[in-house]
């Protein structure tokens, strides 16, 4: 078990272990009466074996579930900030998500017996949380505490029922034993399970209160009124279930139903059916189901304060549009190539551009709004055309991926690319010499920075234009002038042979300029270089500052940018990214912020998929900004802004923007997406109260 940092929380936790040896062994015990009594109360044959053959395994396998069991909630307890998920119930293989948190690709994937043994562990779930309700609110609270967190998280708490189920799950997929009297121990035990969670919940609550552990408190969250202004408002409640709106009684919607639908199969058995009044039922079962479907996700995009008010609206209004189109076409939101998937997403998508209603083009897009709402009132039988057209026209008009100048930006970016990655190779070219290591540090840096990027520059150039002779060659003369730089700044060596010192120093500063002009090197920090190399070569050196002194006057950033390019591509360089304020006054720091701080900064932040929206602070200039193109290595970004601005980023750029806070994200997918996938879990929960 790994050592924690409050010792509170580290002693609670070992207490929980040698509870659990406690616990553990009266539920199996529990399990094997329930199991007995499901035997005797049989009332077919097949049942009685079942029941039965479930009550041998558990009383053979008892010790090594025993042993298992603990072991799975020692590793739980020891990885309580750990991402992983639970496993299925007949194979023990991890699903690629937590199963409350499914999503609709995922459930697109699964097949008929992986549904059904999700539902089992979905009512499984339900069964024990009834259970420990008012005992893990309680727990929640002083484990939170205990961490030094003055609001309640029940990610702090290692010890919630999905932890211990997922635990449970583990620990039966190490055993050789039929699948299904794995999942009749899971189905029967679930209620003794949720009884000895509950005791076992409250046993630490009670020490924690010895311990004088005072619990934590709940943040309160509004309901925002009338225009939301805080993008995050939908995000306040991370450990909340969905939404209101998806927690509406649904009479349909389980998780089976779903998948049905998703491949297929309820549409199918509509079609086969010989007898027309169940085929009538059926298909009325496909409608109802996709209408139940597309009014959850629209209640969901519709509860997104991410997007603006009157976005909201007339999203809402597209609702007869949608139901009309699921009656015809009941999986169209859940094909991604479908018009009218595609039209919500990229209405959607691009309503993100915008942070208020008084950010310059949203007033014309809110216009074309309205004309796509008017173009859509036909009979439904003209929808699928008149849809097509209008995301053609759509497409056409995106003010972010059609702005004139993302093409150039593109191209711009992909040479500046091409040429640091050539400019790495010629460094390791340099460093590789017998001569570099001795070389004063102010040049080292120069040959591995600037230098490299002009002989980077010039190979580049001499692929393009053949005409050159060899000898000739800017990318052979600038490396051939290596051996004179290295040599004639050591002063040791050059005071030897003043002659050669003088023959070979005007040659040197004049192919010197020459080769950082030809990539429009700064004037002030090449004349800082020069000045530098001046005082190494000087016969009767003495220096003057030392070599780190040098180095940090020429300082520059990994990836190098002709100022043309920079133009060309709007690049942030990176140095100007890295500059701090001064210093300024100062108030003591809240050792919670600075927890925080320092959990936030142990994890490395996700990279950037293209197609994420984000804010983007640029000096005083709040911007929304979508990230339309990555270059093929992933060291370039190209960022587009609604009023047709593009922002380039090096990758390390971007990561410091995001350390600084200075770029936050908005949203990494559609919302789209997210709405479905809410459905999906809503889905989810439904199945476990069936």
């Amino acid at each position: 078990m790994n050592a924690y940092a409050d010792p509170v929380f580290d002693a609670c936790l070992k207490e929980a272990l040698a509870l659990s040896a406690e616990w553990v062994p009266r539920w199996l015990a529990a399990l094997g009466n329930a199991l007995q009594q499901k035997e005797a109360a049989a009332v077919g044959a097949s049942e009685q074996r079942s029941a039965a053959q479930a009550r041998a395994t558990l009383v053979s396998y008892q010790p090594r579930i025993t042993e298992h069991f603990l072991t799975a909630l020692s590793e739980s307890m020891g990885s309580a900030a750990s991402s992983e998920g639970d496993l299925d119930p007949v194979s023990g293989k991890a699903p690629a998500r937590r199963l409350d948190t499914l999503s609709l690709d995922d459930l697109e994937l699964m097949d008929h017996q992986q549904v059904q043994h999700t539902v089992e562990l979905a009512r499984i779930q339900q069964v024990v949380k009834m259970a420990v309700e008012e005992e893990l609110v309680l727990l929640d609270a002083r484990l939170s505490a205990a961490r030094g967190l003055t609001v309640v998280s029940s990610k702090a708490n290692p010890l919630n029922p999905e932890a211990i189920i997922g635990a449970l799950i583990r620990a039966l997929s190490k055993l050789h034993i039929d699948a299904e009297v794995r999942v009749q121990w899971l189905h029967i035990g679930a209620l003794p399970l949720g009884q000895e969670l509950r005791r076992f919940y409250r046993q630490l609550v009670d020490l924690l209160d010895r311990w004088g552990v005072q619990p934590a408190g709940y943040k309160v969250v509004q309901t925002p009124v009338g225009k939301p202004t805080d993008r995050g408002a939908t995000r306040a409640r991370e450990d909340s279930l969905p939404v209101d709106a998806l927690t509406a009684k649904s009479e349909l919607l389980t998780l089976d139903h779903l998948h049905q639908l998703l491949v297929g199969n309820v549409a199918r058995g509509a079609n086969d059916a010989t007898d027309p009044a169940q085929a009538l039922e059926a298909n009325g079962m496909v409608r109802s189901l996709a209408m139940e479907v597309v009014t959850l996700m629209l209640r969901r995009i519709t509860d997104d304060h991410r997007l603006l008010a009157p976005v909201r609206d007339m999203l809402l209004r597209l609702k007869p549009v949608l139901l009309a189109l699921a009656s015809s076409d009941p999986r169209f939101f859940a094909d991604r190539s479908n018009p009218a998937r595609r039209l919500l997403d990229v209405l959607t998508e691009r309503a993100l551009a915008f942070k208020s209603e008084h950010d310059t083009g949203f007033q014309a897009y809110v216009q074309q709004l309205r004309k796509i709402e008017q173009d859509l009132q036909v009979p439904a039988g003209q929808l699928p055309q008149r849809i097509g057209d209008v995301l053609a026209r759509l497409v056409r008009t995106d003010p972010v991926t059609q702005a004139p100048a993302r093409g150039l930006a593109m191209q711009t970016l992909v040479k500046v690319e091409q040429r640091n990655l050539l400019a790495e190779r010629v460094a390791s070219e340099i460093q590789a010499r017998n001569d570099f290591a001795r070389a004063p540090g102010v040049v080292r840096r120069f040959l591995t920075g600037p230098w490299a990027q002009v002989v980077a520059q010039a190979r580049i150039r001499a692929q393009a234009v053949n005409s050159l002779s060899p000898g000739d060659a800017p990318a052979l003369r600038y490396m051939d002038v290596l051996p004179d730089l290295l040599w004639s700044s050591q002063h040791e060596l050059a005071s030897l042979n003043r002659p050669r010192l003088v023959k070979v120093i005007p040659g040197l500063l004049r192919t010197l300029r020459e080769g950082l002009e030809s990539i429009d090197y700064p004037r002030a920090q090449a004349d800082s270089f020069f000045q530098a190399l001046m005082e190494l070569q000087e016969p009767a050196y003495k220096p003057r500052r030392d070599d780190e002194e040098d180095m940090r006057g020429l300082d520059l950033s990994d990836t190098w940018v002709h100022p043309a390019e920079a133009r060309d591509s709007g690049f942030m360089d990176d140095l100007e990214i890295e500059s701090q304020p001064g210093f300024q006054d100062t108030e003591p720091m809240d050792p919670e912020w600075l927890r925080q701080r320092q959990t936030e900064t142990t994890a490395k932040p996700r990279p950037l998929a293209v197609g994420t929206w984000v804010d983007l602070r640029d000096g005083g200039e709040d911007l929304r900004c979508q990230l339309t193109w990555a270059s093929p290595h992933g060291t370039m970004f190209l960022f587009n802004a609604a009023n047709g601005r593009s922002i380039s980023l090096t990758l390390r750029g971007l990561e410091r923007l995001r350390e600084m806070g200075r770029l936050t994200v908005v949203a990494d997918h559609g919302l789209v997406d997210d709405a479905l996938n809410e459905v999906t879990r809503q889905a989810f929960l439904n199945s476990g109260r069936f």
